[in-house]
């Protein structure tokens, strides 16, 4: 039964999770480091540590972080059900190149040398093992956030890297197995390898087992719980699925969490695995709160400072070390250097499950060894979204140097009542099939450099560069230009083009794509003559099909549209700064 203190713990948490971290993922630092910096702040080893001088402290922090350990442990359970639902062997087929070839290579190689260069600093085999394992992975949260964010998990770069976070995903039950073998006394150091084979035997031959039984078991269950419609009842059976896998492998001397992974995995290729998905997601986020907050507790900052240089030292080491094996295993896999450097760069930091494998870990490592390492793993996390934007303006000069021959040339200024098009991608294409159907020509900037390439030997008139260079608009003969399409994804590179393109002919029709209102009024203001915004034509487009579906006449259809459309642009220059075009 819940006492004053539990729910005082309660409280704090929930203040923490409804306001104090929304703060740091606006910053873009992310949840996880919210809550971990938040427990360190407010644990007995933040500001815990006044109480006795401030009794009033003692209402705003955490005593004892041991009372949220069965929610926290439910929570790395979740999560690694929704991990083993995310994967499927479909998923991995697809991607097989890149995560058999570069996601393995890079765990293998980074757990070789963060182990070795461990065991040489003077650590015992065993910590450099598991520290070695656990230190290999990256953040699948932060990095993926960051991919979802820029639009970019479709391309090289967002499958590269997603194919190595899968491949790393899939590494973590057999690192926490391996943790927990080692930490449990089945595995000490002076015990060889030969040792290990009898546990890992009996851990396939139970995982086998179990697998056998809920494929014959699971499956007339879930179908029995979707023919009722009932979403309470499928939920009930997915969490009885969850708890019975999780015991099963708990009863057979595994980790808990083991089976949650292979409930999920088993639920993949479900009817309803998105439904359990999204009913099981704001849960997962907040139970993992609770341990992250609960790790955050046990980090003694004053403690730790005498060896603050070390663990700066340890992070950059770290993420140098990373970055290397991560870009020379992408490179003798075929990437190309640009996403390659972009790639490392952005994998190199550790990742959030390394704060579970320190945890159960625990007998192996001393306190100072762990509470470091836990710093060295929040502080490469924290400085990933820094490291994220270096590793795209080092990729856009990479891309530069190597596609330097697909740059404009003088030549181009010959061009004469032609249209720039600024992008080259889905729209910027259409725009270009439009025009050659129409015989006018045009000519194309584009930073994607494989796209390029793949136009060029097309023979088609697309360059590389950036759209919102007034010298590359130059060399375009920007001047002599008819019109301007501008077609960009980015906002400000966008608007630097429009800018651009109205210093260098302000007679020239100038049209614009924008993403959205906003975006579109700033286009405005710089001189966009006719600005499209997609959610807007995008309504338009269905109001047209709806139209027609209820019979309206055609040319009453496009009448309508024509005029709504108008009335939107005109709100827009209305909207600009200096009231219109």
């Amino acid at each position: 039964m819940l006492h004053a203190e539990g729910l005082k713990a309660l409280i704090i948490f929930l203040v923490v999770a409804g306001i104090v971290v929304p703060l740091f993922h606006r910053a873009r630092i992310g949840t996880v480091l919210g809550f971990l910096i938040a427990g360190v702040v407010l644990g007995p080893h933040g500001l815990g540590q006044l109480t006795a001088q401030h009794p009033w402290l003692h209402f705003i922090t955490f005593d004892n972080p041991e009372q949220g350990a069965v929610l926290a442990e439910f929570g790395i359970i979740t999560l690694l059900f929704l991990l083993g639902l995310e994967l499927s062997l479909q998923r991995l087929w697809q991607l097989r190149r890149f995560v058999l070839g570069v996601g393995l290579a890079q765990v293998a190689l980074s757990t070789l040398v963060i182990g070795g260069g461990l065991r040489l600093a003077g650590g015992g085999p065993a910590a450099g093992i598991v520290l070695g394992l656990c230190l290999a992975l990256s953040s699948t949260a932060i990095v993926m956030q960051l991919l979802i964010e820029q639009h970019r998990t479709a391309n090289q770069v967002g499958r590269v890297a997603l194919s190595v976070l899968l491949l790393q995903d899939v590494m973590v039950v057999p690192i926490l197995f391996v943790a927990e073998v080692m930490a449990g006394g089945k595995a000490t150091d002076g015990v060889g390898i030969v040792s290990l084979i009898r546990p890992f035997a009996e851990a396939l031959a139970a995982v086998i087992a179990i697998m056998l039984v809920g494929r014959f078991v699971v499956r007339p269950l879930l179908r029995s719980a979707v023919r009722t419609g009932s979403r309470d009842l499928i939920m009930a059976i997915t969490l009885l699925i969850l708890v019975v896998f999780a015991s099963a492998t708990g009863l057979a001397g595994l980790s808990v969490a083991l089976g949650a992974f292979l409930a999920g995995l088993l639920l993949s290729e479900s009817e309803i695995r998105h439904t359990i998905e999204v009913d099981l997601e704001p849960f997962k986020g907040l139970l993992l709160g609770i341990f992250f907050i609960t790790v955050g507790t046990n980090i003694d900052v004053v403690g730790m400072a005498a060896d603050a240089g070390w663990i700066v030292l340890g992070v950059v080491v770290l993420m140098g070390v990373k970055a290397a094996i991560l870009y020379a295993v992408a490179r003798s896999f075929g990437v190309a250097r640009p996403d390659a450097a972009e790639v490392a760069l952005l994998l190199a930091q550790a990742g959030e499950f390394a704060f579970v494998v320190i945890g159960v870990a625990g007998p192996l490592l001393s306190p100072r060894l762990a509470g470091g390492a836990v710093a060295v793993v929040g502080l490469s996390m924290l400085a990933t979204p820094l490291l994220a934007a270096a590793a795209r303006q080092l990729a856009a000069r990479l891309a530069g140097a190597e596609h330097g021959a697909h740059a404009p040339g003088p030549h181009l200024t010959e061009l004469d009542n032609h249209v720039v098009i600024g992008g080259f991608g889905r729209v910027g294409r259409l725009i270009a099939r439009a025009l050659e159907a129409e015989n006018v020509p045009f000519v194309a900037l584009d930073t994607n450099g494989e796209r390029v390439a793949r136009m060029r030997l097309e023979r088609r008139p697309v360059f590389f560069g950036d759209a919102g260079r007034p010298e590359l608009l130059q060399r375009l003969g920007a001047q002599r230009a008819r019109a301007f399409v501008v077609t960009v994804n980015n906002p400000a590179t966008a608007e630097r083009m429009v800018a651009a393109a109205r210093a260098l002919r302000p007679d020239a029709l100038l049209v614009a794509r924008a993403v959205d209102a906003g975006h579109a009024a700033r286009l405005v203001a710089l001189g966009a003559a006719n600005v499209i915004p997609e959610t807007v034509e995008a309504s338009l487009q269905l109001a047209a099909r709806l139209l027609e579906g209820l019979d309206l006449p055609e040319e009453a259809v496009s009448q309508r549209v024509a005029d709504m459309r108008a009335a939107e642009l005109e709100r827009l220059a209305k909207s600009a700064p200096d009231g219109g075009i």
